[in-house]
């Protein structure tokens, strides 16, 4: 579709944040990963109740505060400044890293900059602009129960970020359960791409013309809907 504007379409971060909290489980113990991400806690339903951990050592840490009233000694993985929840807790470094090697953690949602169709995950790059290493995601990746991702469906020269196989170094291998995107909700199942949800306002062709690998459909595809103003 040669006429065919992704940003005429295409969900807000903040309301592919809300549509990722929406799934985020009663219960759940959470690590969002720096930078997009970290917008999902914004959106907590009300009422369910989610523990967050962050790799430099919190667990139980709330809303951000108010600006002006930050207090710069709690501050998460990302460096901004958190406020806690009543029994929140703090810990070593290393103790928070067994507690995601030792599989503590139902859900890890990270940023990406490629997801391939058997669920290999890119998010970090060598270069003078970005995350400089790997991080703790290679961990969190391998440790956490499910791996979401949460990124615009294409980069911003327009090239795919779902594609067949991954060309930036990769974080992790077959690790990505689910992928929401500013255009659709996709599963990784048996080494591709299945189509959950996608904006009503898309195509199936306009979808695919702009995903790097074939998207497989596995039952109804149900409208990916999100409040207009936020």
């Amino acid at each position: 579709m040669s006429d065919f504007n992704i940003n005429d379409v295409k969900l807000s971060n903040a309301q592919i944040a809300w549509r990722v909290a929406q799934d985020i489980e009663d219960g759940s113990y959470v690590n969002l990963g720096i930078g997009f991400p970290e917008m999902i806690a914004t959106f907590q339903p009300e009422g369910r109740e989610v523990t967050y951990h962050t790799e430099n050592g919190v667990l139980g840490f709330g809303r951000a505060p108010k600006p002006g009233e930050e207090d710069w000694d709690l501050i998460n993985a990302g460096k901004k400044a958190i406020t806690l929840k009543p029994g929140a807790s703090f810990f070593h470094h290393a103790d928070s890293f067994a507690m995601v090697r030792g599989g503590h953690l139902d859900l890890a949602v990270l940023g990406a900059y490629q997801v391939a169709e058997n669920g290999d995950l890119a998010n970090w790059r060598v270069g003078s602009k970005g995350v400089p290493a790997v991080g703790g995601a290679m961990d969190l990746v391998h440790g956490a129960g499910r791996v979401a991702v949460i990124t615009d469906h294409v980069a911003k020269d327009g090239s795919p970020k779902l594609v067949k196989a991954c060309t930036f170094p990769l974080t992790g291998v077959g690790c990505v359960d689910r992928v929401y995107t500013s255009l659709a909700v996709i599963d990784i199942v048996d080494g591709h791409f299945v189509l959950r949800e996608k904006l009503a306002a898309i195509s199936m062709d306009a979808l695919q013309s702009v995903t790097g690998a074939p998207i497989h459909l596995d039952g109804d595809v149900a409208e990916l809907a999100v409040p207009e103003d936020i």
